[in-house]
């Protein structure tokens, strides 16, 4: 048993989807979260950036004496996991590969489509994942790379918001696709207007799969909390508390959320 927090870090506010399904499925754990909101989005940077962006975020979490660190974004997950494996021995997982298999598993027709920041879809992270496990799935990807400062902003039902998903979406008609990979953890905020822009379409929530990931890891190593922790949920942000808190109230259903702002040069 071990009642240390489950570091987290993503880019900004999307990780708070990764969040939200850890304190779902693994209620008695608690987690120390830190959003890199002065320097989102990631996904628009250089590789070498999103890597030392990556390796300062997990050094931070580090201080905060985690017992596992889960990289809850694409960008950082697709480029820079292999390094953060490398530079630290704690057990960093990333959102990617539990969202390709995810994937995987669902499909029927064997196309997948993918969205995602433009670095990520760059990357081919999840297509590489995909097809060493399934050569035979087709797979059409698209960078979406406005939904992050959308999501960022607040702006989740806002007919702007619709407008500019159904443009992008338009990419896969035709291409008859029966799944949907999301491949940003921003993105399931969106959750609800993608569904009703490509109804029947199965999405694959990447925070639902790296949760799944993350509390199998833990009971497999013996590191669940022994009892519900009364240590609170811990929130840190590079920029933009208050942004962050009204956001993470409305996601997260908590009547306080109370982000800390921090300087990472100065730890």
């Amino acid at each position: 048993m071990n009642n240390k927090r489950i570091g987290v870090f993503d880019s900004g506010v999307g990780g708070l989807t990764v969040v939200k399904e850890l304190i779902r499925q693994l209620p008695n754990e608690s987690i120390c979260y830190l959003g890199d909101t002065a320097r989102a989005p990631y996904g628009s940077k250089t590789k070498d950036t999103i890597i030392r962006f990556s390796i300062e975020n997990v050094s931070f979490l580090l201080k905060r004496n985690v017992k596992i660190i889960v990289v809850a974004c694409n960008t950082s997950s697709a480029i820079a996991l292999d390094e953060l494996r490398k530079n630290f021995k704690i057990n960093i997982i990333g959102v990617v590969e539990a969202g390709a298999r995810a994937a995987i598993d669902i499909t029927r027709n064997k196309r997948i489509g993918i969205i995602g920041t433009r670095a990520t879809i760059e990357s081919k992270a999840y297509e590489k994942i995909i097809k060493m496990k399934d050569k035979n799935i087709k797979i059409f990807s698209y960078a979406t790379p406005l939904l992050v400062p959308l999501v960022e902003e607040g702006w989740l039902e806002e007919r702007e918001t619709e407008l500019i998903l159904r443009r992008y979406l338009k990419y896969f008609n035709g291409k008859n696709i029966d799944t949907l990979l999301l491949g940003c953890t921003h993105y399931p905020l969106l959750k609800n207007l993608i569904k009703r822009i490509m109804p029947g379409i199965n999405i694959i929530d990447s925070a639902i799969e790296i949760s799944k990931t993350i509390r199998a890891m833990l009971e497999s190593s013996g590191m669940l909390a022994s009892r519900k922790n009364n240590n609170k949920h811990e929130f840190y942000v590079t920029d933009t508390p208050d942004n962050f808190n009204k956001i993470a109230k409305m996601f997260l259903k908590e009547s306080i959320i109370s982000a800390k702002k921090i300087d990472l040069k100065k730890r």
